[in-house]
This record gives C-alpha cells, sequence and structure tokens, in this order.
C-alpha cells in the first residue's frame, strides 16, 4: 500500500512540475496586450522603425521595427501555447470527449486515461518532440531570421516547441503514475 501512495505522490508531483510553466507563460499574455497596443498605434501613425541600437541582441538584431513587433506577439502566442498544454493537462481541462468517461466509477475513469496516455499522449510527445528537434537545428544553423525586416534567431521561439512537448511528455508520465496508483488502489472504487 506504500509504494502506491507514494507512486501516486511522485505522479502528482510531476504533474505538477509540468503544470508550473505554463502557469508562469500565462503571465506574458500582459506584454503581448501592450505590443499589440504598440502596434497598433504605430501603425495608426505610420511608423515603421520603433528604436534602433548598436549591439546585436538576441531576436532582435540591432532594431525594432513595426513588423519585428508584429512577429513577436506571434512567438510569444506559440511560447503560451507550447508551456500551456501541460498546465491544461495537469489541470484535467484538456479536450476529451466525456459522453460516456463522465458516468464511469473513479477506477474505469483512471484506466481510461492511463490508456489514452500511454497509446496517444506519450508517443505523440515522443515523435513530435523528436521531430521538432531538427526543424530548430535546422533554423539555427541557417541562422533563419524573417524576410521582412522583423525579428531575428527565430530558432529561439521555436526551441519551445520541444521544449513544450518534453514538458508535456513529463506531465504525463505523472498522470500515469497517479492513475497507475488509482487503479492499484483498493479503496478508489468506493469514492466519488
Amino acid at each position: 500500500m506504500e509504494t502506491r501512495s507514494s507512486l501516486e505522490r511522485v505522479g502528482h508531483a510531476l504533474v505538477k512540475a509540468g503544470a508550473w510553466p505554463g502557469r508562469a507563460a500565462a503571465w506574458l499574455l500582459l506584454p503581448m496586450i501592450v505590443l499589440v497596443l504598440v502596434a497598433v498605434v504605430g501603425s495608426l501613425f505610420k511608423v515603421g522603425q520603433i528604436a534602433t541600437w548598436q549591439t546585436d541582441l538576441p531576436l532582435f538584431g540591432t532594431e525594432l521595427t513595426l513588423t519585428g513587433l508584429a512577429e513577436l506577439q506571434w512567438h510569444l502566442l506559440a511560447i503560451i501555447v507550447m508551456l500551456g498544454m501541460s498546465y491544461a493537462l495537469a489541470r484535467n481541462q484538456h479536450v476529451r470527449v466525456d459522453l460516456v468517461y463522465g458516468s464511469l466509477s473513479p477506477r474505469k475513469q483512471a484506466l481510461i486515461d492511463l490508456l489514452g496516455d500511454v497509446l496517444f499522449l506519450l508517443p505523440f510527445c515522443i515523435i513530435i518532440g523528436w521531430l521538432s528537434l531538427s526543424f530548430v537545428q535546422f533554423s539555427f544553423s541557417t541562422g533563419e531570421q524573417s524576410d521582412y525586416g522583423g525579428l531575428t534567431d527565430r530558432y529561439l521561439a521555436k526551441a519551445f516547441l520541444p521544449i513544450g512537448f518534453v514538458i508535456l511528455g513529463v506531465t504525463g508520465i505523472g498522470r500515469i503514475l497517479v492513475n497507475i496508483g488509482r487503479i492499484l488502489s483498493p479503496k478508489e472504487e468506493t469514492h466519488g
């Protein structure tokens, strides 16, 4: 019995650790709102270049343009989505067909979650996470940047693809451990 409860504790710790980056990424909505407002006002006044500097900064290069602000909005949205996936999964707010699921016992719900995570979630995280590594590496090695005078160093934003899927995979492993603990727990069937 002690190993089952410790299994669930480890699982809950992994789920909590996987949710933390998504909670932190939610704060990126505030600078994103500011960027949208600055971009709208800049467009209204037909401002192209906002600022220049001598040092080559990562992601920005030597200048900040209105195009760069628009691209930065999309990059921030991508980061929010990639890190927010694990938060949604940890909070059990992910997309699922609850037609039958809601009427099942907690043990059967745990079994369905376990099968879904093992058969679908983890393979998806492994495949997409692995394939996205070459996507990021190609962007880094070619020095990919905006074609329209926007942001440089696109690999920095693209790096959140494998990072997001690793975090999602860790959250999935935590859910698997929790669900195994729930399935093996003799008292779980009486709950709910």
